[in-house]
């Protein structure tokens, strides 16, 4: 495997890092480079854009839209500087770039406590903070107050100033591999990501849990189903199909959401038919009904000892969304098991069941570490859950170190990584504009009606 050599990118970057980044590249190229606020977040941060070029064509790309997931403003960054570097990408392309530095800053500041490393899934999970699906600003709930966090008007009303011909979001799984999602096909994005992946040693994501019932368009490449109605329990054990991602279609704007991952798994890029998969799936579903049980106990015991703050209410309330999740999930993964929804699970290759068990791993091991963050936020274990928590972070941890084989991936990796795909986009997405998408109607979910959407998949 060949592996580029890259300049060094030590560590994410912090909210006030990002904004300091982004002035500097501002100062320096003041005849090509501008920074504005676009919004303002719930706790009063500004969200900032840095629009590079004077071109007729407008291209966005959405870093930090999960509080957990870092690597976009890093990506941002590195793409500014490229950009800056090349008038290939702005005059030679009559285009502008318009580069949000974070979606969520009040997110991206909880999660400090780990940002600047060492990096490694202990202290990733003692330190990590997502907020509940419903405060999560890429998606539109259903309902009168479809937008009604400040963070996501704010995208929407960037979106209908500029009607971008390409949308990218920029997002980092924490285990597994690199993939890509997209509204519009875009041929030729396959081979560009695996070109990037191969060079940059990153395996590729070839049965992708948020992916895992939409159609592929290439490996690691998958297509974004139009919005469907569902219920709020329904739609969070799956992947979002409306949302701010395909708010813009109505302007022919074709979005790529790029994720990277914090630490890769190769078995994710095992595209082979698995030898036992009922087996496989069994031992999955198994264990994350074991998981789930064992912290339903956890949180029984704790939750009447912990202080009646706005700051544990939001650790509990992604607490209780993935305690939701977790035995549907089950169901639905259990060959053995009817989830209700008549529908069958699709042809798994061993790739799918490898992002399956990370799936699993996953959703429990953040919601002890969630748990664990309001003790110790609390400064008192009377329910004493302290001890047991630390340990199952410990040994889940572990888990994916030697049962999955998870490595670390350098920062500076994975935000080369996302800007190779990002640019291979903008470069297809100029070849192949989408077709403008008709006028909105109102007896189309999610065209001007307020019907049920989909939200977010973990």
């Amino acid at each position: 495997m060949e592996v580029c050599a890259l300049p060094p990118l030590p560590r994410y970057p912090t909210v006030d890092e990002l904004r300091v980044g982004a002035a500097a590249l501002a100062a320096r190229h003041p005849d090509r480079a501008r920074l504005r606020r676009v919004g303002t977040s719930r706790a009063g941060q500004p969200l900032w854009l840095l629009s590079l070029g004077h071109g007729d064509r407008q291209a966005l790309v959405v870093a930090g839209p999960h509080a957990n997931e870092p690597i976009g403003g890093a990506t941002v960054l590195r793409l500014a500087t490229r950009i800056l570097g090349d008038a290939r990408l702005t005059e030679g392309a009559d285009a502008t770039w318009n580069l949000l530095l974070c979606l969520d800053p009040d997110g991206l500041r909880r999660n400090e406590g780990w940002l600047s490393g060492p990096y490694t899934l202990g202290r990733y999970v003692r330190h990590f903070f997502r907020p509940s699906f419903m405060e999560q600003p890429e998606w539109l709930p259903d309902g009168a107050d479809r937008a009604a966090l400040p963070e996501t008007r704010a995208l929407l009303a960037l979106q209908d100033e500029l009607r971008p011909f390409l949308q990218c979001s920029l997002h980092g799984a924490d285990v597994g591999g690199g993939f890509a999602e997209l509204t519009h096909d875009l041929p030729g994005l396959a081979r560009r990501l695996a070109h990037a992946a191969v060079r940059l040693g990153i395996p590729r994501e070839l049965g992708s849990y948020d992916a895992l019932y939409w159609p592929v368009l290439g490996p690691a490449v998958y297509r974004i189903p139009p919005p469907r109605r569902g219920s709020l329990t329904a739609a969070i054990t799956e992947a979002a199909v409306d949302s701010t991602w395909t708010h813009p279609r109505r302007y022919g704007t074709v979005t790529a959401v790029v994720e990277a991952p914090m630490w890769a798994v190769d078995a994710v890029a095992d595209g082979s038919p698995p030898a036992d998969r009922d087996a496989v799936l069994r031992a999955v579903s198994g264990t994350l009904r074991r998981d789930t049980r064992l912290l339903h106990r956890l949180v029984a015991r704790l939750r009447p000892h912990l202080p009646a703050t706005a700051d544990t209410a939001r650790l509990l309330a992604p607490v209780d969304d993935y305690l939701l999740v977790c035995p549907r999930l089950a169901d639905a993964w259990d060959p053995q098991a009817d989830d209700g929804s008549g529908r069958e699970l699709p042809p798994l290759s061993t790739a799918h069941l490898a992002a399956l068990r990370i799936a699993g791993r996953r959703l429990a091991l953040r919601t002890a570490g969630l748990l664990h963050q309001a003790v110790t936020v609390s400064g008192r274990d009377p329910a004493d859950v302290l001890p047991e928590l630390e340990r199952l972070v410990d040994r889940w941890s572990d888990d994916y170190r030697d049962c999955c084989a998870a490595r670390w991936v350098p920062v500076a990796r994975q935000a080369e990584f996302q800007s190779r795909v990002v640019l291979a986009a903008f470069d297809l997405a100029g070849r192949h504009p989408s077709p403008a998408s008709r006028p909105d109607r109102p007896d189309e979910p999610g065209r001007g009606s307020q019907a049920a959407l989909p939200m977010h998949r973990e």
